[in-house]
């Protein structure tokens, strides 16, 4: 496929799937907690990350003539308490933090209230006789409302009705899932030991091939429709958005992050009408927003975080992160007595002692 930017016009990719295939055959798998060199006098040690499946916060060891420096990296940061994932791990006094901020001013909803809302959205889309539509990212979000509507079910919350997890890379992803039990929490552990699916039910259907999707469109039933991308710029979720946003009695139920100038922003801000494949339509279909499934840790789980890593800290930097939620995180650590509090600018080097 040709790429097109709208200001430079076509452009090459800088890579191909070959390139991918190259890399990965570089790969090496390392388990938590193991301690293994990546350059001279320098110790590398992963550390759960509660993000996703194997998502890691970095410690890093370097040696130096006065003794040592330990440089921690949060990579994307998890959530304390998230079903399905282990909780984030805590570098052990580290000297400096590289921190996430994509929540850095802004609390999530409790993740206790995540399952009851749930609920109330299916059961007013089922009384209306409408489709649920939902752009989920396949990886740990699909698995995690997989798992939440199963519990739902069994606890007879919400009416039976069809779910179909519209995604061949969500369906692949859940697979994997299934393979490393170990890295999930104690809950999800019990019931595989126990010999049960946490990723299936009777109601549940995984969809692969393109005829029984486009097959959905027909439909006029009630029913759940998980399908990535989550952030709806591409994937088979435009096609359930085209079809279903007219229909006042659908909803549609957002439970990511959605970046700016995405179609999925378009929807959370409730645009009366957005542009899919490049025609206008009118967004009639109910629109509401659940941020108790977001995997970042949020304002208040990120100021914890540096918390537990301690005051010995010498600087902070603060990364990956809308602009304003990264300076408004720096604030805050800022008035809780931190030093060495940095927003790094684009290509800025910065000299560690």
């Amino acid at each position: 496929h040709e790429l097109y930017d709208p200001d430079f016009g076509p452009v090459d990719p800088i890579y191909d799937e070959q390139d991918v295939l190259k890399a990965m055959s570089q790969f090496v798998s390392v388990d938590y907690h193991r301690d293994f060199d990546v350059a001279p006098n320098v110790k590398c040690r992963f550390m759960e990350a509660g993000h996703v499946l194997g998502s890691a916060v970095v410690q890093l060891d370097v040696k130096t003539d006065s003794g040592k420096t330990r440089i921690a990296f949060t990579g994307d940061l998890g959530r304390m308490n998230m079903p399905l994932m282990r909780n984030p791990e805590t570098p052990v006094m580290p000297n400096y933090l590289i921190i996430e901020s994509t929540y850095g001013d802004r609390d999530h909803e409790p993740i206790s209230s995540m399952k009851g809302q749930l609920a109330r959205v299916v059961n007013e889309t089922f009384a209306r006789r409408g489709k649920v539509i939902i752009p989920s990212f396949s990886l740990e979000r699909t698995q995690l409302l997989v798992f939440t509507l199963n519990q739902l079910f069994l606890e007879k919350a919400i009416p039976e009705m069809p779910v179909y997890v519209d995604s061949p890379l969500s369906v692949r992803l859940t697979d994997i899932f299934k393979l490393y039990p170990q890295v999930l929490d104690e809950q999800v552990r019990d019931i595989i030991a126990q010999g049960k699916d946490p990723f299936a039910f009777t109601n549940l259907r995984y969809i692969t091939e393109v005829e029984e999707s486009m097959a959905l469109n027909g439909r006029e039933d009630p029913m759940i429709i998980i399908s990535a991308s989550g952030m709806c710029e591409g994937g088979r979720i435009v096609h359930h958005l085209r079809n279903n946003m007219e229909n006042p009695n659908n909803t549609i139920l957002i439970i990511g992050y959605m970046a700016k100038h995405t179609l999925g922003r378009r929807i959370v801000e409730r645009r009366g009408r957005v542009r899919v494949f490049g025609v206008e339509r009118d967004l009639n279909a109910r629109v509401e927003v659940i941020n108790s499934f977001s995997a970042h840790a949020d304002r208040g789980e990120l100021i914890q975080f540096v918390e537990r890593c301690g005051k010995q800290l010498k600087g902070i930097f603060i990364v990956h992160g809308d602009e304003d939620q990264s300076l408004a995180l720096a604030g805050h650590l800022k008035a809780q007595g931190f030093e060495g509090v940095v927003v790094p600018m684009p290509k800025q080097s910065i000299e560690l002692e």
